[in-house]
């Protein structure tokens, strides 16, 4: 992977930093694309004084003129895109049930804050769907075009576990990450007589900043998910992002050149599990 130019969406975050700095370890020269410019710049100086190469720039992946900007300052500095990471994403309060099961007596809590159902917002099950697939979508619209013509180019996209099996209660996360595995092997299959392999990771529980208050308790203590979460999961623990970095480098690497189109679960056995 030595020289190959590698752009990550998302990369200010808790597994996507980690991914750019593998992938600088192995010495490429990493883009750090993120919403919040100082996010990405705080990754990028982290990887330039371990020795490595890399810049980081700020892009909305909901925005094709900011993605056009970002893209020409990647060519400008570091050359053409050999692999893109597609990490933008996340969910929306809005867009999640206070409940995991809708009960009669729901429709009459009159508690600030909950939400049945019937009350998921429109906005944000939208915003969701946005920033998981059209950030996914118009990225690679941007970068693949790098690609074109040329050998040993990529894309990974980070779909989840919960797009084979949706969780309670985040209805739009598991339907937007649902469309992203289903594009990635859509995308597969398009760009498969130009050489370009497509593939994605769908990871289980990882701590993130995102989720970090849904799943444990300030003191550190699992919350009644997290503890659920970790019933379920045949590893008994939460992932890490360095699981993240193996699976990531197979694929995106030429011993993969036969794999195209696969989703991968990072999930410590968790969908593979039926609960008995």
């Amino acid at each position: 992977m030595k020289n190959k130019v590698v752009v990550l969406t998302g990369a200010g975050g808790v597994l996507c930093s980690s991914l750019a700095k593998a992938f600088a370890k192995k010495e490429c020269k990493v883009a750090v694309l993120d919403l919040n410019r100082e996010a990405a710049d705080r990754v990028a100086e982290e990887i330039k004084a371990e020795g490595g190469v890399a810049i980081g720039v700020q892009a909305n992946v909901l925005e094709e003129q900011s993605l056009d900007g970002a893209k020409a300052v990647v060519n400008q500095e570091l050359g053409p895109c050999d692999i893109l990471i597609n990490g933008a994403g996340g969910n929306h309060p809005l867009g999640t049930t206070s409940e995991p099961y809708f009960r009669a007596e729901d429709l009459n809590n009159t508690v600030e804050g909950f939400k049945t159902f019937f009350d998921l917002d429109v906005d944000g099950i939208q915003f969701t769907f946005n920033l998981n697939f059209i950030g996914t979508l118009l990225p690679t619209q941007v970068f693949a075009k790098d690609m074109v013509g040329r050998d040993e180019c990529n894309i990974l996209n980070i779909s989840s576990m919960n797009a084979f099996t949706p969780l309670t209660k985040i209805p739009a996360y598991s339907g937007a990450k649902a469309a992203v595995s289903n594009f990635t092997q859509w995308l597969a299959v398009h760009f498969s007589k130009i050489g370009i392999r497509v593939n994605a990771l769908a990871p289980g529980f990882f701590l993130t900043d995102q989720n970090r208050t849904l799943l444990t308790e300030t003191n550190g203590s699992l919350t009644s998910r997290g503890n659920t979460i970790i019933g379920q999961t045949p590893m008994g623990r939460f992932g890490e992002p360095g699981d993240l970095i193996g699976p990531t480098l197979w694929l995106c690497g030429n011993q993969a050149s036969f794999v195209t189109g696969v989703v991968v679960p990072i999930d410590g056995g968790f969908s593979a599990f039926s609960g008995v």
